[in-house]
C-alpha cells in the first residue's frame, strides 16, 4: 500500500546523529513554514523531490553557514532516487523527510 499524507512518517535527518528522528507536525497533518524553520534552524527553506510523493525539505541558505556540514542520509537518498544528482551537489545541515502532502 503506498504511503498517503496521513499514514507517512516524517524524520528529521541531523547531519549530527547517525539515525532520523520521527517527528510530527504540531497539527497532526502538514508542517507550517514557521515550525519548518525551527526544525531546520534556517530562514529559507528548499525541496527536493525524490519520488511523486516524497521530499526533502532543506535550509536553501545552508551551504552559506560557517561551519556546514554535510548531510549523508539526506544526499545518499537524493542519490537513489535521483541518480543525475550524483557527483554534482551535495545537501548539508538538516533536512526534513516527509510526503510531500505533508508540507503546505
Amino acid at each position: 500500500m503506498p504511503a498517503t499524507a496521513t499514514t507517512y512518517q516524517p524524520h528529521l535527518l541531523d547531519p549530527h546523529s547517525a539515525e532520523p528522528r520521527p517527528i510530527h507536525p504540531a497539527n497532526g497533518r502538514s508542517f507550517r513554514l514557521a515550525e519548518l524553520y525551527r526544525l531546520l534552524d534556517c530562514q529559507t527553506v528548499d525541496v527536493v523531490r525524490l519520488t511523486d510523493e516524497l521530499i526533502l525539505i532543506i535550509d536553501d541558505e545552508g551551504k552559506f553557514r560557517q561551519p556546514c556540514y554535510l548531510n549523508l542520509l539526506a544526499t545518499y537518498l537524493w542519490y537513489q532516487y535521483q541518480p543525475e544528482a550524483r557527483g554534482q551537489d551535495s545537501i548539508v545541515g538538516r533536512a526534513i523527510l516527509c510526503h510531500d502532502k505533508q508540507f503546505r
